[in-house]
């Protein structure tokens, strides 16, 4: 799927209320789990002990951080919009988040996202955009949330 291109409010506009796409699917491995580990100082065994997970965890396997599959929106949120013609851009907010399914290990996630509302504060476009982070082959999303951007277009 080709991204959607946005340079201006009024290309968010034409988008307003609508889904705007997913992106593809991402597979978590242990080693992003670890080094997310490492870069928060949270190293709970049913994120980083394989072994332990297996035997004692409710999961049969470790799972992601929560926090580790929400870091990788970014990633995701680029392939199905990418904003041209930008001065800045700032993740302000996110709304009625809910960590709803473990993710684990291996498992291929993807971002579907609609554009729930846009507006044009004097200049500055405030676009809070609906997600839910689907695990293939599970019925209930890893999260949903709405994400509060504000745009600064040259």
């Amino acid at each position: 799927m080709t991204p959607i291109l946005i340079g201006s409010f009024e290309d968010f506009e034409k988008h307003n209320g609508q889904e705007l796409g997913s992106s593809q699917y991402f597979t978590i491995t242990q080693k992003q789990i670890n080094l997310f580990a490492d870069a928060t100082f949270d190293h709970q065994w049913i994120h980083t002990d394989p072994e332990r997970a297996k035997l004692e965890g409710a999961f049969g396997n470790t799972i992601a951080h929560g926090y580790l599959t929400l870091s990788i929106v970014p990633h995701l949120w680029e392939q199905i919009v990418q904003v041209t013609n930008l001065k800045m851009m700032i993740n302000y907010g996110i709304e009625n988040l809910r960590f709803a399914q473990a993710v684990t290990v291996d498992s291929e996630v993807r971002l579907v996202a609609k554009l729930k509302n846009v507006a044009n504060l004097r200049g500055t476009v405030k676009a809070e955009v609906e997600v839910k982070l689907e695990i293939k082959d599970q019925k209930k999303p890893a999260f949903t949330g709405v994400l509060v951007f504000l745009y600064h277009f040259l």
